[in-house]
């Protein structure tokens, strides 16, 4: 189920001949990712469980399930804020009820993050996951 843009990014990362340059090509890719207005990083946005300020914002048009799900974040870690847009290449542009069917676990270890993250942005990366799908399953839900 994933968008052609993740397929395309794991198709670099399978590329990519060691972790060390998919590292840099994370780092690279939170460069490039929008910064996140400072008006919207606010406590509400902020998300509980990393261990760098994180925050997203979900940007949805339409209601319901079929609502289009789109998200800004920015995190105060590079490595972060490549985290925050790899999984924009996930999930942006699905509607609200497929974000909630998407496998992120299974999707991100085809880059091969699970056995090279830190416990800690493990569980930040998670809490990103649970935030966005949360949002995504309660406007799904309206």
């Amino acid at each position: 189920m994933a968008q052609d843009r993740f397929e395309e990014l794991v198709e670099t990362f399978e590329f990519l001949d060691d972790w060390e340059d998919r590292y840099r090509h994370v780092i690279e890719m939170g460069k490039a990712f929008p910064p996140l207005e400072d008006a919207l990083k606010v406590e509400a946005t902020k998300v509980e469980g990393c261990a760098s300020q994180v925050w997203l914002h979900p940007r949805i048009e339409g209601q319901g399930a079929t609502a289009t799900f789109d998200f800004a974040g920015e995190s105060d870690a590079m490595i972060v804020r490549g985290l925050i847009a790899i999984l924009h290449e996930l999930y942006a542009g699905l509607s609200v009820e497929e974000v909630t069917k998407v496998d992120a676990r299974a999707e991100l270890a085809r880059l091969g993050l699970n056995e090279h993250l830190s416990s800690q942005r493990s569980n930040g990366l998670r809490a990103m996951v649970e935030r966005i799908r949360a949002t995504a399953a309660t406007t799904a839900a309206t």
